[in-house]
């Protein structure tokens, strides 16, 4: 059953207190690693979804690139970067991919389960190396061995594992595009049902059934017995309403089923109402739904009034604990979009606090909100 995200829900928003967080400022916003951009990234999990234990710490991918004074290019080079946080702070491990590996131009965002010894990594292989700077999608998976300092070896050839129907799913294959207005198959994000140990995949999608220019939608599929992928219909939508609904995700907790997705306030549709920049989810009883917003809005983090843009691309471990990376902090009122030095001099391109929530039913809340390099000292 496919649950419809809907502008009632969006408009109840203004109804109630903004869940925000703190104000980040120049200590949160200090770069861990200055020459590099950092931005969407996910922790290495059991398959349970919690946080793996490795070397006496947590072992984290993260999108890096070069810092080429434009925020906007670092689409065009992104590269998973492997990192180690344990209570000395954070460990720079590298690229987490060795070249060669796909015939795709770019690494975007995706998930890492460990079991044994053996982590897969799930991950949008964007663009086309034989044709640079497109906006071609694909989810794929490697699987490499981890080693007791947190590196990761002997990946596999990168594979697809499944491919946008054209039916339910639009394909993401256009090489054009602009931030905001991108088609998406993207974003994979492993989930493993605690009811009966079936394995599926979430991931960022749009409609292919609708001819609005606001679509967005959440997918799923499921591995059957052979290894293959079932695509299924997708989980929501919002068509009419938002066109991104990036990073989607589903997490088990107390019996329930949750699924979240991060959007931002300028992918949704001009002509209806809009929410803030933020941590969007939704709870159902079975994984099939129907699904609920949290809070009546679906609104769980929002960015404060005062800073609309510092944090974005939220993702939650099973503890509850939601990562994500200082975006436009400071701005003061200022647009980046309309001011290039503004839009480098403000990006912060790191980890932001790391957030606990409490999840009750159908309602959420903010807990805590913590420096990341403080996991695992308190």
């Amino acid at each position: 059953m496919t649950t419809a995200w809907t502008a009632a829900h969006v408009t109840a928003i203004a109804d109630q207190p903004l869940p925000a967080l703190g104000l980040i400022g120049e200590a949160e916003a200090a770069r861990i690693l200055p020459d590099l951009l950092l931005w969407d990234m996910w922790p290495l999990q059991q398959a349970d979804g919690s946080m793996a234990q490795v070397n006496g710490g947590t072992v984290w991918m993260v999108l890096a690139a070069p810092d080429r004074s434009d925020p906007a290019l670092r689409h065009f080079e992104a590269k998973i970067r492997l990192l180690h946080l344990d209570s000395a702070g954070w460990h720079d491990l590298g690229d987490l991919l060795p070249p060669g590996l796909g015939d795709h131009e770019r690494e975007w965002s995706g998930s890492a389960v460990l079991e044994g010894d053996r982590v897969t990594l799930y991950f949008t292989a964007a663009g086309l190396a034989k044709r640079p700077g497109g906006y071609q999608q694909r989810l794929v998976e490697t699987t490499g061995t981890l080693q007791s300092d947190g590196r990761i070896t002997g990946w596999t050839p990168v594979r697809e594992i499944f491919a946008a129907d054209g039916a339910m799913y639009l394909v993401a294959d256009r090489h054009d595009g602009a931030p905001g207005t991108v088609k998406a198959f993207r974003d994979p994000a492993f989930f493993i049902d605690p009811a009966d140990g079936a394995r599926y995949i979430v991931f960022t999608a749009t409609l292919a059934t609708s001819s609005a220019a606001y679509n967005g939608a959440i997918g799923l599929a499921r591995q059957d017995a052979e290894g293959g992928w079932q695509l299924l219909p997708p989980i929501m939508h919002a068509d009419t309403l938002n066109n991104e609904l990036e990073r989607a995700q589903i997490v088990a907790h107390q019996g329930l089923y949750y699924v979240f997705w991060s959007t931002q306030r300028s992918v949704f549709a001009p002509d209806g109402p809009s929410g803030p920049t933020g941590f969007y989810g939704m709870v159902a009883e079975q994984l099939c739904g129907p699904w609920r917003p949290l809070n009546g809005t679906g609104l769980v983090i929002a960015n404060p009034d005062a800073e609309p843009m510092q944090a974005f691309s939220w993702f939650a471990s099973a503890e509850l604990l939601v990562c994500s990376f200082v975006d436009h902090w400071g701005l003061k009122g200022r647009n980046p979009a309309e001011n290039a030095f503004v839009a480098a001099e403000t990006f912060g391109a790191t980890p932001a606090p790391m957030v606990r929530i409490a999840l009750d039913g159908d309602t959420s809340r903010i807990v805590e909100s913590f420096a990341m390099d403080q996991l695992h000292a308190r």
